[in-house]
């Protein structure tokens, strides 16, 4: 499937304010599950100097440095990506399936250890899946997608996985993160990502979306979406995966000044 996207975003502040150096995560990865077709990225006003590189989790990020002040920032990314795993279950899963899952200490940054509430709740999932790795995470997809009231919320980071679990609600974000947590007290190395998705629109409008990816021995990394219910194939757009979703976010960075500052988004997508 082909996929085109066109996101815009505007920040507007209502006194000049100096920007620190930013981070911009708008560029999807290419990998076995998906290739980036074209890709063109705009600032307003053009940075002084910036310089595209990979960050510490892989991902490929613009960092782009200011030297005058500024009342707007505006930024727009425009691709086209052809998805690929049409079957999301196309692996021979190795080991013996059971949990807890042993991993080696390569994984560490992605199986930092849970709260006891967070790991009761996948022990819980755990005991109804029959302690075993593949049905556990189907297992644990479907409760958060059945049992837990879905909000939409612009803007902020990602609630704490107790906070969401304790509410039993939350944003995609929100889900994702909880999913992750819940993995990982049973040894399954687990990350944040951030991206689009068709059927994630809110309200009649596109939005950006967040999902979680596992590590699975003989599979990789396979995408589980807990606030659509379903292991992710071609309708998905992955752009950045960390082990923390702050690390995955879109842009990262700060400004300086005394204004206050107001954000507008647009985001298209479009099958082809």
């Amino acid at each position: 499937m082909r996929i085109a996207v066109t996101h815009s975003t505007q920040y507007r502040y209502d006194a000049p304010v100096t920007q620190d150096p930013h981070t911009f995560r708008l560029r999807p990865r290419t990998d076995a599950s998906q290739r980036l077709l074209s890709f063109q990225f705009q600032i307003s006003p053009m940075p002084t100097g910036q310089s595209e590189c990979l960050d510490q989790d892989g991902n490929v990020v613009l960092e782009a440095w200011f030297d005058a002040p500024m009342t707007e920032l505006a930024i727009q990314s425009s691709f086209e990506v052809e998805t690929l795993r049409e079957n999301p279950f196309d692996f021979l899963l190795l080991g013996d399936g059971t949990l807890p899952m042993e991993s080696d200490a390569t994984m560490a940054a992605y199986l930092e250890p849970a709260s006891d509430e967070v790991s009761g709740f996948a022990r819980t999932v755990a005991t109804q899946a029959g302690y075993s790795v593949m049905p556990f995470v189907g297992a644990l997809n479907s409760e958060l997608f059945e049992g837990f009231g879905h909000d939409v919320r612009e803007h902020g980071p990602a609630h704490p996985p107790e906070y969401t679990l304790a509410e039993r609600r939350g944003t995609c974000r929100d889900l994702a993160v909880l999913f992750c947590a819940a993995c990982r007290s049973l040894g399954i190395p687990s990350r944040f990502v951030s991206g689009y998705a068709l059927g994630a629109e809110s309200e009649d409008r596109s939005d950006l979306h967040a999902w979680a990816e596992v590590y699975l021995p003989g599979g990789g990394w396979r995408g589980y979406d807990p606030s659509q219910g379903l292991a992710v194939s071609t309708s998905h757009v992955a752009v950045a995966a960390a082990a923390d979703s702050l690390r995955a976010a879109p842009v990262s960075g700060k400004y300086r000044g005394a204004a206050r500052s107001a954000l507008q988004f647009a985001i298209a997508i479009e099958v082809r």
